[in-house]
């Protein structure tokens, strides 16, 4: 059985592609993750895409390990609660990552 999970792509006033999450992020989806990630750096093309993760509640090492291969075009904005996390696990010295 899947975590729930949502996502929304949009482009924010400045032209950038921000990938958003709503949920959980986890060994049940992070495949659904990885897609909607890979959607939104193609449509991004070679820019940078912004990963919303203010409305995630939690996430393991699967869906951790979905951002890994993309710290170069990945910015990532966190929730208070996951800001701990990413830095933890060493996210925010190879890529950006706001609060």
């Amino acid at each position: 059985m899947s975590t729930e999970l949502t996502f929304a792509t949009v482009q924010d006033p400045d032209g950038a592609t921000v990938l958003s999450a709503a949920g959980e992020i986890d060994m049940s989806n992070a495949a659904e993750f990885s897609a909607a990630l890979d959607g939104a750096l193609a449509e991004a093309g070679d820019a940078p895409v912004v990963v919303d993760l203010t409305k995630v509640d939690y996430i393991d090492s699967a869906g951790l390990a979905v951002v890994f291969p993309h710290i170069d075009r990945v910015r990532l904005v966190a929730s208070e609660v996951l800001a701990p996390v990413l830095t933890v696990v060493g996210l925010d010295d190879v890529m950006t990552v706001r609060a």
